[in-house]
């Protein structure tokens, strides 16, 4: 018999968001399965955790940015999900997996804009594509399943330098409204979070408490965000209470610059 447990995928879910994601929905029953392009011990750490919280998970490798690797993903992925889940599809696809890069205008090269691309917005789309999109073997992505696109506060309010990754975060925010019509008629719903200034590795200022202040003073809610409070929201949006959201952007900044 097959299993009815919830399966999610999250790219880039060896840490950040990424991995308080993996851990929130393992918390609310789901399994999981972590995708990491590096620091392979750090998806084995996660898997680990989502284990001893009673789930079942497994960790596999993907660049977003590398077509070839998104092909090696989807190839390997119907063996995985049956091996490791007795599953055949997943219900929950979250889009994490980013790049930093500062791009100031006068001083950013072809090869950056061309990564942030890659990263942000080919990478989900292709990914997205080849999970959604029915094939001879049928579509990865269940009937009924949910896809969380991560999107970016600075597509409101602006930070010099970070412009360009701003321009492809707002892309995937039109695609998340498109796919929401594509996907629609087969019960799928899809979403952008876009979170504000949130304290990880990936934002370069983790630990710093001057800059925590800045974003602290900027924020309504008077501090500065962790990963679990983006992955709270995430987790929120794939249940089963959310089911008539779709189409949205929301933005989990604590109010950050109203």
């Amino acid at each position: 018999m097959t299993d009815t447990t919830p399966l999610a995928l999250i790219t880039g879910a060896n840490r950040g968001i990424g991995r308080a994601t993996a851990l929130e929905l393992a918390r609310r029953g789901h399994d999981v399965v972590v995708t990491y392009r590096s620091h392979a011990d750090e998806a084995a750490g996660v898997v680990a955790e989502i284990q001893g919280l009673g789930r079942r998970a497994a960790a596999l490798e993907l660049d977003t940015a590398d077509v070839a690797s998104i092909e090696r993903l989807v190839a390997a992925l119907p063996g995985a999900l049956r091996d490791s889940f007795g599953r055949e599809t997943l219900d929950v696809l979250i889009n994490n997996a980013g790049m930093g890069a500062d791009t100031q205008l006068g001083a950013t090269t072809a090869e950056v804009l061309d990564r942030l691309y890659a990263t942000h917005v080919r990478g989900v789309y292709l990914l997205t594509q080849a999970l959604a999109t029915p094939t001879t073997g049928g579509s990865l992505l269940a009937d009924g399943a949910s896809v969380v696109n991560l999107g970016t506060g600075l597509t409101r309010f602006v930070h010099v330098g970070r412009d360009a990754s701003a321009a492809m975060k707002g892309a995937v925010g039109v695609l998340t409204r498109y796919w929401a019509q594509e996907l629609g008629p087969r019960g799928i719903r899809v979403n952008t979070v876009a979170p504000g200034p949130v304290e990880t590795a990936f934002s370069g200022w983790e630990g710093n408490a001057q800059v925590r202040k800045v974003f602290a003073d900027g924020a309504a809610a008077g501090r500065s965000a962790v990963a679990e409070d983006i992955s709270g929201v995430i987790a929120s949006l794939v249940q089963p209470g959310s089911a008539w959201v779709t189409a949205q952007r929301i933005e989990a900044s604590g109010g950050y610059r109203l």
